[in-house]
C-alpha cells in the first residue's frame, strides 16, 4: 500500500495546481502552490512550470509550495538544486512539501530524493518542510532557527535519517513526524535509535511527536512508557502502524497521558477490550482518543501490515 489520494490543504492553506496559463491571482499568499508534472510532460514540463513559477511577478510573496511529480521521479532525484536556485525568488517561503505524490505517479519507496539540508540553508524562513519518500534520502547535520514542523513520510525510514534528524539544531521545532515504515524498504530504525527523540532534549517547545508508519510499534510504546518528551507533548501520534493491546497497555501503564490534547492510534490491531479501556481512562480528561481503522486483534500476526510500505 502507498499514498492514494493528493493532500488538498498544506500549511494550513488550499492547494492550488499552478500552470503556466494562470492569470495573475488576487493573492498569492492565499494558496499552496503546487508544481506537478505527469507521464506524458516528464521532467521538460516540470522545469517549465518551474521556471515560469519563479519568474511571475508575485512569485516573492508566495508562503507555500507543493513539489509533485517532476518527471520520472523513480530514477530522477528530487529537483532540490532547482529549488535552492529559486530561492532568491522565493524570499516569503514558510513551508515545502517536497514529493507529494501518488501510487498512480510513484509508489512511495520510489521516490528519489537526496540531501535535503542545502534547502534549510537556502529557505532561512522556512517553518515547515515535509519530505515523502527516502531513497537517497540525507540530512547532514545543519541549524535552522526558524524550522517548527519537520515530517519525513516513508515506508522504510532509515535509521541514518532518525539519527540525523538528532544531530540538527532546530530550537523552534514544535512538531516532528517520522514514518519509520518496514524493514523491507530500508526501515531499519530500533528504538535505541530514537532514544535522543524520546529524551526530546533538544527541542524544549516540541508538542506533537509522530513516530508512525512503524513496524515496531509497540516496541516504542513500551518505551514511551517512561520517555521524558511525553510530558510536555500536547499530541503523540502512533498511528498507520502495529500497535497491538501490548504497546497500548505499556502506555496506559507508564506516566501519565491525561495531558494530551489527542492520542492517536488510527489503524490498529487493538482488541475491542483494549479500545474501551484507552477510552474510559483518557476520554474524561478531554484527551481526543482516535482508535479509528480498527484492523482487528484475530488472526495470525504475521498477516498485520503497516498501512504505508511500497
Amino acid at each position: 500500500m502507498s499514498v492514494y489520494q493528493h493532500i488538498s490543504t498544506f500549511a494550513g492553506l488550499p492547494v492550488r495546481e499552478f500552470t503556466a496559463e494562470l492569470e495573475i491571482p488576487d493573492d498569492p499568499q492565499a494558496v499552496a502552490w503546487r508544481i506537478s508534472t505527469d507521464y506524458d510532460g516528464g521532467d521538460v514540463v516540470f522545469d517549465q512550470l518551474l521556471t515560469a513559477f519563479v519568474a511571475t511577478p508575485w512569485a516573492d510573496r508566495v508562503r507555500a509550495l507543493v513539489i509533485g511529480e517532476w518527471g520520472n521521479s523513480y530514477e530522477n532525484d528530487a529537483p532540490i538544486d532547482k529549488l535552492i536556485a529559486a530561492a532568491d525568488r522565493l524570499p516569503g517561503l514558510t513551508a515545502l512539501f517536497l514529493g507529494e505524490m501518488v501510487s498512480e505517479e510513484n509508489e512511495i519507496s520510489w521516490i528519489q530524493q537526496g540531501d535535503v539540508s542545502p534547502l534549510l540553508t537556502a529557505y532561512p524562513r522556512l517553518e515547515v518542510l515535509r519530505v515523502r519518500g527516502s531513497d537517497g534520502l540525507a540530512l547532514p547535520p545543519v541549524r535552522h532557527a526558524s524550522l517548527r514542523e519537520l515530517a519525513f513520510e516513508s515506508g522504510g525510514l532509515p535509521a541514518t535519517i532518525v539519527r540525523a534528524v538528532v544531530e540538527c539544531e532546530f530550537p523552534e521545532l514544535r512538531h516532528l513526524e517520522l514514518w519509520l515504515g518496514t524493514d523491507n524498504y530500508g526501515g531499519d530504525a530500533t528504538v535505541e535509535d530514537l532514544a535522543p527523540v524520546l529524551a526530546g532534549t533538544g527541542w524544549p517547545h516540541l508538542q506533537y511527536l509522530g513516530l508512525r508508519d512503524s513496524e515496531i510499534a509497540d516496541q516504542i510504546a513500551e518505551a514511551l512508557a517512561g520517555a521524558p518528551v511525553v510530558a510536555r507533548l500536547t499530541t503523540l501520534d502512533l498511528s498507520l502502524g502495529l500497535l497491538s493491546d501490548v504497546g497500548a497497555g505499556a502506555l496506559l501503564a507508564g506516566q501519565p497521558l491525561t495531558h494530551l490534547r489527542k492520542l492517536d492510534l488510527h489503524h490498529h490491531f487493538l482488541t475491542e477490550e483494549m479500545s474501551a479501556r484507552l477510552r474510559d481512562e483518557l476520554e474524561p480528561f478531554g484527551v481526543e482518543v482516535d482508535l479509528s481503522e480498527a484492523e482487528g486483534a484475530d488472526g495470525d500476526l504475521e498477516d498485520r501490515f503497516i498501512a504505508v510500505s511500497e
